[in-house]
C-alpha cells in the first residue's frame, strides 16, 4: 500500500539480512531487529554492533538465538541487504550511520529503512545507489491520498483490533500471535499490518503513521477492502489514545479498520508514558471506557480481551497481575509469549457463531 514496487520488502531473491543496530541493541529501540528476527529468523545473517561484537542476539534482544553481532559488513559476506534495525522516537536516521549505509550501497547490497527519514531522499545515497544499481526501500514511504467511504465493507468478515495503554509495548507482536494461532487453528486468519516493522514481517500494509492526516482512515479502509475476503482481520494498532504525541494515529486507525472486537494490550509494571515519564498512564478500566465509546461512533464494538506483557516480571509476578486483573475487568487475559494466546483465540472465535465451531 506504499509507492514502492510490491516486491520491494519481500523480493523474489531470499533476503539475507544484516540488520545495524549500532549503538542500540537493546529490545524497546532495536524492537525492529527483534521482531524480525523472531518472525523471519532464517533471513537473518548478523546483526552489526560494533560495541557488542562477539555476543548473540538472544544475549541482547532475547529473540534470534545463535545469531551473531558482528563488527563490519565484510563480517557477513553473504548478506545481500542491510536492513536499519531500530525505531527510535522521531524516526531519524543515526548521523554516525552513514558510512556504513554508503559501504553497504557500495558492496551492492539494498537498504531496507522504515524511520521517517527517507534513504530514497538523501542526494549522495541516492547517486551512489543509482551507480551501483541497488534499491533503497523506504518502508513508510506512501501516496496515500483516498478518504475513507464507508462503502461495500463486508461486515461477515471479522475485524479484531490490537489498542493499547501506551505505545511501544506489544501491539504488533499480539496481533501476529493471534493471527497465526487463529491460522493454525484452522480459521482463514490474516495479519494486516499498519507500521514499518510489521510491513517488513508481512510484506504488505501501510505505513500509516507516515500518511497526511486527512487520508489515514482512508489508508486503513483500504486495507480492510483489499483483504476482507479471509475470514478475520487482525489488525495491528499504533499508539495509544492517551499518549500526547500519537492519540491522532491511533484514533484514525481506530475508526479506518472499524474493529468488532478490541484486545487491550499493556505492559505489566509500566506507571509512565513512554518516553513522557512525566505524564502517569490512564488506568486499564478508563481506558476500555474510552476505546470503546470512540469505535463505537462507527458501529459496535468491544474490548473482548486484555494482552499483557510481562517480559520485565517474574512468573509468579505475572500470575499475580493476571488474576487481579482479570477480577478487576472480567475479561480474559494471557501473556500470548508466556502463557500462548488460547484465552485470547476463544474470545475471538466467541464473537463469530461459524468461528466458534472451528
Amino acid at each position: 500500500m506504499n509507492d514502492q514496487a510490491p516486491d520491494q520488502t519481500q523480493p523474489s531473491t531470499q533476503r539475507r539480512l544484516i540488520i545495524l543496530t549500532e549503538g542500540h541493541s537493546e529490545p524497546i529501540t532495536a524492537k525492529t531487529a527483534a521482531s524480525v528476527l523472531r518472525y523471519k529468523p532464517s533471513e537473518v545473517v548478523a546483526l552489526l554492533d560494533t560495541t557488542q561484537v562477539g555476543s548473540t542476539a538472544n544475549q541482547l534482544l532475547g529473540v534470534g538465538g545463535e545469531t551473531p553481532v558482528v563488527g563490519a559488513l565484510a563480517a557477513a559476506p553473504d548478506a545481500n541487504a542491510l536492513m536499519l534495525g531500530i525505531a527510535p522516537p522521531g524516526g531519524r536516521i543515526p548521523g554516525a550511520w552513514r558510512s556504513v549505509i554508503l559501504e553497504a550501497i557500495d558492496r551492492g547490497m539494498n537498504v531496507i529503512s522504515g524511520l521517517h527519514d527517507f534513504l530514497s531522499a538523501d542526494a549522495e545515497f541516492s547517486r551512489v545507489a543509482a551507480e551501483k544499481g541497488v534499491q533503497l526501500i523506504d518502508v513508510r514511504k506512501n501516496n496515500e491520498r483516498d478518504v475513507a467511504n464507508r462503502e461495500n465493507i463486508r461486515e461477515q468478515c471479522l475485524r479484531i483490533h490490537t489498542v493499547g495503554q501506551d505505545c511501544s509495548l506489544g501491539k504488533m507482536l499480539v496481533a501476529l500471535e493471534l493471527s497465526l494461532a487463529l491460522q493454525k487453528s484452522g480459521v482463514d486468519s490474516k495479519f494486516v499490518a499498519t507500521g514499518q516493522t510489521g510491513i517488513m514481517i508481512e510484506g504488505d500494509g501501510a505505513p500509516i503513521d507516515c500518511v497526511v492526516a486527512d487520508f489515514v482512515s482512508g489508508a486503513v479502509e483500504k486495507l480492510i477492502l483489499a483483504n476482507q475476503h479471509h475470514e478475520v482481520l487482525v489488525v495491528e494498532g499504533q499508539g495509544s489514545l492517551a499518549h500526547p504525541r500519537y492519540s491522532g494515529v491511533t484514533l484514525s486507525l481506530l475508526h479506518g479498520c472499524m474493529p468488532h472486537g478490541m484486545i487491550m494490550c499493556y505492559e505489566v509494571g509500566r506507571q509512565n508514558v513512554n518516553g513522557m515519564e512525566h505524564i502517569p498512564l490512564q488506568p486499564l478500566p478508563k481506558l476500555i471506557e474510552v476505546y470503546e465509546t470512540m469505535a463505537n461512533l462507527m458501529g459496535p464494538s468491544k474490548v473482548i480481551g486484555v494482552a499483557m506483557n510481562s517480559t520485565f516480571v517474574t512468573a509468579e509476578e505475572a500470575e499475580l497481575e493476571r488474576e487481579r486483573v482479570r477480577s478487576e475487568l472480567g475479561l480474559p487475559i494471557c501473556d500470548v509469549v508466556r502463557h500462548g494466546p488460547d484465552e485470547l483465540i476463544q474470545a475471538i472465535q466467541a464473537m463469530s457463531p461459524v468461528l466458534a465451531t472451528t
